[in-house]
């Protein structure tokens, strides 16, 4: 890796950049984007295709401090149910405009806590999902699952809607940690969690743990790490933990003091990557880890990686639609996000309409920009032939973009023919030179930490 007084001479330990999981990022939508604009695009998806559903549940039992997602908490069903007929009156409505055919390749709950809905709730929206449209062959689902928040039945009720992909937040095992995010789940009930989908038949397991949280050192990530590998993940997000609280104003209850440096980041980060890679885990883009028979690493090796809000994925599909409050939903012709807060998104569908208040119309340049980055977030390199066949940009305007990357990044970029290509001692400073692609103002946008 290259020395840590290059990175921070290049500005690794200071700057703020996108984690590019769209582009242009959600700081560029507008109110541009409304519920006409989806109905259209939806009605133009092709007849007998295949696309993505991400379906959206907002509630919690508890707020995590960490957490910037947006989500509520509640002690009580009630809101959860006035919630769950507000899905199911959403996908009567997607109904109606799309076209014949069209199959799911892929379909996650997210949340908030998904398991947080009870077995007869689980049933109603995995029944309401299927009268939209049925799973293609070698169909995904998924779904994020909190291992305080599930028992026997819940999951008997998701084996049985057929989920055949577990996703568990881990966070970090440390008890001190645990409190000081307040996230507390320790290694036992997610062991038992863990055993409880495999008995059921539920292979593949993801799992999400971050670096950069308060009071974590090496040797507790070194820890947390190796329990983790011992659940045996297929694959797993090492994410890093944002500090928002201007955003999220529940990270205020966290001890800025307690965090530690963006040197310290980085070393957290090479800990656990390290100890990744010594258990035989294959290295997916920036952030990802999987075994050498996942999918990811599968379309890693085809070059056909991709990258969406959920991170990496082995998807294809050109369209996502987002169901729920403040999902977002992308299409060939841009991307939609529903209304953020749950009484306006559940006013917007009652009256009849979808709830969309902003999103993205690509333009000009937005398509070809979009692809770059997203190559140079999976493969580590921009294929210049590719992009000039398929939107017609001239080596003329390649070679002026390179040019402005290896002009930032002097002497780490190399160029042959018509492909840039990122080394890997190079590859910490992969966000930021993905930012040298972008042709958006990024003064006005809070993003998170380079590393």
């Amino acid at each position: 890796m290259i020395p840590k007084s290059q990175l921070a001479a290049l500005g690794l330990f200071d700057a703020k950049v996108p984690r590019y999981t769209s582009y242009p990022t959600a700081p560029h939508f507008s109110t541009g984007v409304g519920p006409e604009t989806v109905t259209t695009w939806i009605s133009q998806i092709p007849e007998n295709s295949a696309i993505s559903l991400y379906v959206h549940v907002p509630f919690c039992r508890r707020l995590c401090w960490f957490c910037a997602c947006r989500t509520q908490g509640t002690q009580s069903t009630s809101p959860v149910r006035a919630y769950l007929e507000t899905l199911r009156a959403e996908l009567r409505l997607l109904k109606r405009y799309l076209p014949r055919g069209v199959t799911l390749s892929r379909l996650h709950w997210g949340g908030g806590t998904p398991t947080l809905l009870d077995p007869s709730m689980i049933a109603d929206l995995s029944g309401a999902i299927g009268e939209l449209a049925g799973f293609a062959p070698n169909a995904e689902f998924s779904v994020e699952i909190d291992p305080n928040e599930l028992d026997a039945a819940r999951l008997d009720a998701l084996a049985a809607a057929g989920m055949n992909r577990a996703s568990i937040g881990v966070q970090d095992f440390d008890d001190t940690i645990q409190q000081t995010i307040g996230r507390i789940q320790g290694y036992d009930i997610t062991r038992e969690a863990v055993e409880m989908i495999r008995d059921r038949g539920i292979r593949s397991l993801n799992a999400d743990i971050l670096f950069g949280l308060p009071h974590q050192t090496q040797a507790r990530m070194t820890e947390s790490v190796q329990k983790l590998l011992s659940l045996n993940p297929d694959r797993v997000a090492l994410y890093g933990y944002a500090h928002v609280p201007w955003m999220a104003k529940r990270q205020q209850l966290i001890p800025s003091e307690a965090l530690p440096t963006p040197q310290e980041r980085l070393a957290l980060f090479e800990t656990a990557r390290k100890l990744f890679l010594w258990d035989h885990y294959c290295e997916i883009g920036i952030d990802h880890f999987a075994t050498k028979e996942d999918g990811l690493t599968r379309a890693q090796k085809l070059g056909r990686l991709r990258r969406n809000f959920q991170g990496y994925t082995d998807d294809t599909s050109d369209v996502l639609i987002g169901i729920g409050a403040s999902s977002i939903s992308r299409f060939p012709q841009g991307f939609a996000q529903n209304a953020p807060a749950t009484s306006a998104h559940t006013g917007k569908i009652r009256a009849g309409s979808f709830s969309t208040s902003r999103g993205h119309r690509f333009t000009g340049q937005d398509a070809m920009r979009a692809r770059m980055i997203e190559s140079l977030m999976c493969d580590f390199r921009i294929d210049g032939d590719d992009i000039i066949g398929r939107f017609g940009a001239t080596p003329a305007e390649l070679a002026a973009m390179y040019d402005k990357a290896q002009r930032a990044f002097p002497d780490l970029l190399s160029v042959a023919g018509n492909t840039l290509f990122i080394p890997p001692e190079a590859r910490p400073l992969t966000r930021m030179i993905a930012r040298s692609f972008d042709a958006y103002d990024l003064s006005k946008a809070g993003h998170s930490s380079a590393i």
